[in-house]
């Protein structure tokens, strides 16, 4: 679940993100709200350096520019909490593959096919993700379903969220607008997890 080959699939969704940042520059749009490249990569910076950040800090960070916070990031994570075996891959590893994501679906580049580490990376965690968003539409219940593929329940009845692993992380992290789902099921339940 973790690597491909022999390296950890965080390592890998590191390296490539640093690759499209520093393919598409400081510029391009991202999928988080008024967030361009550099400030995506100056987010990321202050969330493994840095346990609290304002827009002082977040500001002198992307002063450095682009190719110094691409740099800062491929020399790696300090060792705790960021490279403790399992956390690494759920931590970095989840924020690594939403952000790459929001850079490569913000700028029109199709989904990634072809990587079961991802998919199985996305859907360990958006089985927690799911069970997060299952308590938020209490009483109703929320499943998650990859076609052809496994299968969550999270209470009984409710809203049935389908598509392969990184789509649905995509949607119960916030990027409703291109995550690649069908949503089906009870009308309010359905109507709760869209307004959650």
């Amino acid at each position: 679940m973790s690597t491909t080959g022999e390296r950890p699939v965080d390592a890998l969704e590191r390296e490539a993100l640093c690759d499209l940042l520093a393919e598409v520059g400081p510029d391009v749009p991202t999928l988080c709200e008024g967030w361009t490249a550099l400030d995506l990569a100056a987010h990321l910076v202050l969330r493994e350096h840095f346990s609290r950040w304002g827009e002082r800090r977040m500001a002198g960070e992307k002063a450095k520019g682009l190719p110094a916070l691409i740099e800062r990031l491929r020399a790696g994570a300090p060792a705790l909490p960021w490279r403790v075996p399992g956390l690494r891959t759920l931590l970095n590893g989840t924020e690594f593959l939403i952000h790459h994501e929001d850079v490569r679906r913000a700028n029109g580049l199709a989904p990634r096919t072809g990587r079961p580490d991802l998919d199985a990376l996305a859907w360990r965690t958006a089985r927690l993700t799911g069970w997060q968003a299952a308590r938020k539409i209490r009483p109703h219940g929320l499943e998650l379903r990859v076609p052809g593929g496994p299968a969550r329940r999270f209470g009984a009845g409710g809203a049935v969220l389908t598509g392969q692993p990184v789509e649905l992380l995509l949607y119960l992290s916030g990027r409703r607008g291109i995550a690649q789902v069908d949503l089906a099921g009870d009308p309010g339940a359905v109507a709760a997890l869209r307004d959650s």
